[in-house]
């Protein structure tokens, strides 16, 4: 049985696997790097190897051969690439098991074909997935895009077969701008993948974004765990995801459901995995994509059924059997979450760096936060803004907004700009709360005029004088702040309820 474990990955999402491999009685092990020699995950990991002088996180994590060559010197024959970096890279996967190493995914001819979009969608239509009328595999010039959106109509959107996170992607709304968009596709696709193979689809305007949750087996079991709503977007980067989704009643769950399992099945899909769907205005659904590794979003998920999706990647990694039922499935409630991303969303977005200086996050048994920061972490360029995730469960859907917009209150932070504006003003949006939002909200509708005038400063200098006062400050019992609540939660409820 395998005994150590290394979590090629750095941030909250390390955090979260060493807690599950913990669990399992596994010794676990991460990589310290030099542009974050002091990252919180370093605290949580049983063993920290420290990286080669010459290397930065940027190439070690990107790095195949250097995380094995690190795994056979410290003789771990466990790898769990987390999300992003090389979590969907074929090449890491076939390595680790060139090594005999085991690599926690999927295998790499999963990986690679479901990471080509135009082999996927064809090994989708061969299980009679519904697909978005487009082409049957890479458009190889502008022209032909242009003779090819004459047939199917426009708008059109022009994907990078090889592509992932909005990268490659470019929605053409005339024959005259095609040319354009095509370049620069195609340029973005080599720049980020290497491949510059180009497909086309008709554009949906106003769908919603729906993800299938899929765990299988090494011996054919597959099962769903319901769906998540990622249609809160920017940039074909997702912003807040809920689970279930309001948009689809039990017979479209159904039926969505059988058909993510049944594609599952028949490409042998072992491990997590989740089978993205495009839902149009006409409540038609249509399969998008394939992805290979677990989702940011997978805490909602857990938060309703109750299973721990790291911890079954691991076991079916470790050929254990699939012991949950399709049966056994049963949603509990309603859960949101919110990324913190360090970006200004009063200023377009813009990225923020440095320290933070406090940090202050929400509280209580519904809640529950995934994080790599704390006071006095530093922000790097170096890696993606995204800082924690706060994720809320409720009895229902209104229960579940209620909620989270009280725990989004209670956040502060000083040092930095941060997205929770932005996550409250589309919480409190009449998109959302009649659960009408589409992925096309962000362009669409939202403005920065619509951003509540609440000065985060203000609200994390608050939160630190709490935290001082609690630390270092004597107060009589007969208090009332301490009668009934704890300092902080009762200066903070002052303040939201004013």
């Amino acid at each position: 049985m395998s005994k150590k474990i290394l979590i090629a990955n750095r941030g909250e999402i390390a955090i979260r696997i060493i807690r599950s491999a913990k669990k399992l009685g596994l010794t676990t092990y991460v990589i310290q790097g030099n542009r974050e020699p002091d990252a919180m995950y370093l605290e949580y990991a049983d063993e920290v190897i420290p990286i080669r002088e010459n290397l930065t996180e940027k190439i070690i994590f990107l790095n195949p051969e250097e995380i094995v060559r690190l795994a056979l010197e410290h003789e771990i024959d466990m790898i769990h690439p987390g999300y992003g970096f090389l979590s969907e890279n074929p090449d890491f996967a076939a390595l680790c098991e060139q090594n005999s190493i085991t690599f926690i995914g999927p295998s790499a001819d999963l990986i690679r074909n479901m990471g080509i979009k135009t082999i996927a969608k064809k090994m989708a239509a061969e299980t009679n997935m519904p697909l978005v009328p487009g082409s049957d595999g890479a458009i190889t010039d502008a022209q032909v895009a242009k003779e090819f959106a004459d047939k199917i109509g426009y708008p059109v959107i022009l994907k990078a077969s090889a592509g992932g996170g909005g990268r490659g992607m470019r929605i053409v709304e005339k024959p005259e701008t095609m040319e354009r968009h095509f370049k620069s596709a195609y340029d973005e696709a080599v720049a980020a993948f290497g491949n510059g193979d180009i497909f086309i689809e008709k554009y949906l305007v106003n769908p919603k974004h729906l993800e299938f949750q899929i765990l299988g087996d090494k011996f054919g079991n597959v099962i769903h765990l319901g769906e998540r709503e990622c249609s809160l977007q920017r940039k074909h980067q997702k912003i807040i995801e809920e689970a279930p989704s309001a948009s689809i009643d039990s017979k479209t769950r159904e039926q969505m459901g059988k058909l993510s399992v049944k594609f599952a099945k028949a490409i042998g899909y072992y491990s997590a995995g989740t089978i993205e769907f495009i839902l149009d205005e006409d409540g038609s659904y249509y399969f998008m994509e394939m992805n290979t590794r677990i989702q940011v979003e997978h805490p909602v998920t857990e938060m309703i059924i109750g299973v721990d999706l790291i911890e079954w990647q691991i076991r079916i990694a470790m050929n254990e059997k699939l012991k949950l039922k399709q049966r056994h499935i049963k949603f509990d409630g309603w859960a949101i979450e919110c990324r913190v991303n360090t970006e200004d969303p009063q200023n377009r977005f813009s990225p923020q760096t440095g320290f933070i200086e406090r940090i202050f996050f929400p509280h209580g048994d519904h809640i529950r936060i995934e994080t790599g920061v704390k006071d006095f972490s530093v922000v790097t360029p170096y890696f993606d803004s995204m800082i924690a995730k706060i994720i809320v469960h409720g009895d229902n859907r209104e229960d579940c907004i209620e909620k989270t917009m009280k725990a989004l209150k209670e956040f502060s932070i000083s040092g930095l700009k941060t997205t929770i504006p932005f996550c409250r003003t589309v919480l409190r949006s009449k998109e959302f709360l009649d659960a009408s939002y589409t992925t096309r909200w962000v362009d669409s509708v939202f403005t920065t005029d619509m951003l509540e005038s609440d000065d985060e400063a203000m609200m994390a200098a608050l939160a630190a004088t709490i935290m001082y006062a609690k630390e270092y400050l004597q107060y009589s019992s007969d208090s009332p702040m301490f009668k009934s609540e704890s300092l902080n939660v009762w200066v903070l409820n002052k303040r939201i309820n004013k």
